[in-house]
């Protein structure tokens, strides 16, 4: 069974994967796989782009975003028309493009909103990763393909057993059973920079202790040498912050990690 394993920390936001699945299905007939997509309105695989915190503490990541191609895959369950989605034998999800009756019903179903609905064919569509070039000869689809720095990988799912145990599948919270993993997920993460309001400039190597209010798991950190501080990797949770330095405290309390923080400055006194 096919997996695809996206590893988010070697994508740079070149785009050759959407263009390359661009290239590929708009405007070609590839039935009974697929038949066109449009020029426009429609991304069988998007790059999706991340900006994480506020300046100047900034991250920000790419993701590219396409059918998971999932074991007990929604869009199957929620269509009525016997055979109109099916699934194949290497796993790969196809909407067949003669029986779909353009209900929409998968449109809605899906839970990833990948499935496109062609209003000038009265069909349904959604990437099928290229069965027509692997069913001649192709050991991968255009994407995995095109993909200059490496980080899509397509392959059986038991020789890419070591990446998937690395990630995380493209939506944990479905029992849809997804076929698609995405490695080096971004976490979130709390900064801030520590200066002093009366010599008016910032304080480096001060203490900062981030304690989570949940689990009472404790990080240290030092501020550099501008006065910065930084937490990566953290869960969603609410955490509570001690910055210490000589005999000058500060607690901030309580920061929500359900977006990425930038206290800013603070003053410490």
């Amino acid at each position: 069974m096919k997996v695809f394993v996206i590893d988010i920390a070697r994508c740079n936001g070149c785009y050759c994967c959407q263009i390359a699945c661009k290239d590929e299905h708009a405007g070609n007939d590839w039935s009974p796989y697929a038949m066109p997509q449009p020029e426009t309105g429609q991304f069988w695989l998007k790059l999706n782009e991340y900006v994480k915190g506020t300046v100047p503490a900034v991250r920000m990541h790419y993701q590219p975003v396409l059918c998971p191609h999932c074991d007990d895959a929604p869009c199957m369950k929620a269509c009525t028309v016997e055979g109109a989605i099916y699934k194949r034998d290497d796993g790969l999800v196809i909407i067949d493009p003669e029986k779909c009756s353009g209900c929409k019903d998968c449109v809605g179903a899906c839970p990833w909103h990948v499935i496109y609905f062609n209003e000038e064919l009265n069909i349904a569509q959604k990437c099928t990763g290229c069965a027509h070039l692997l069913d001649n000869g192709w050991e991968v689809p255009r994407c995995v393909d095109a993909c200059p720095t490496e980080c899509f990988r397509f392959g059986e799912e038991d020789e890419l057993q070591e990446l998937i145990r690395q990630g995380e599948p493209a939506c944990s919270e479905t029992t849809a059973m997804p076929r698609l993993y995405y490695v080096n997920l971004p976490k979130k993460f709390i900064a801030g920079t520590v200066y002093d309001p009366v010599a008016r400039e910032v304080i480096t190597g001060a203490t900062c202790r981030l304690t989570d209010d949940g689990s009472g798991e404790t990080r240290t950190a030092a501020t550099d040498g501008f006065g910065d501080f930084r937490f990566e990797g953290l869960d969603e949770s609410n955490f509570t912050l001690t910055i210490e330095k000589g005999d000058k405290a500060k607690t901030v309390a309580p920061i929500s990690t359900e977006k990425d923080v930038n206290l800013g400055e603070l003053p410490l006194m």
